[in-house]
């Protein structure tokens, strides 16, 4: 494992907009290199028995097949709804 450095955490800092103390990023230097220490004894459990866990609620996807629906609203009805409109589209505040 590659030992984390106060210049790597001062450009974690800068890429995060963030303005540390040095003695934030000393204590941020350290919870980094426990952190990566933890991952570490991660990669050397083996899991080659294991199956991957991709949903732990066994809830799944609903897929319904896309159909096309004829219906009797009209674009003027809908537009008739909004409170203003203009040029067939709803008319809204300017938002910048």
């Amino acid at each position: 494992m590659s030992t984390i450095t106060t210049d790597d955490v001062r450009h974690l800092a800068q890429l995060s907009n963030l303005q540390l103390s040095d003695d934030e990023v000393t204590n941020l230097q350290t919870d980094l290199g426990n952190i990566l220490n933890y991952i570490d004894q991660l990669g050397v459990l083996d899991t080659s028995g294991i199956e991957p866990t991709y949903q732990v609620t066994g809830l799944e996807n609903v897929w319904r097949d896309d159909v096309v629906q004829q219906t009797d609203v009209t674009r003027e009805k809908l537009l008739g709804l909004a409170p203003d409109a203009a040029e067939n589209a709803v008319k809204v505040p300017q938002v910048l």
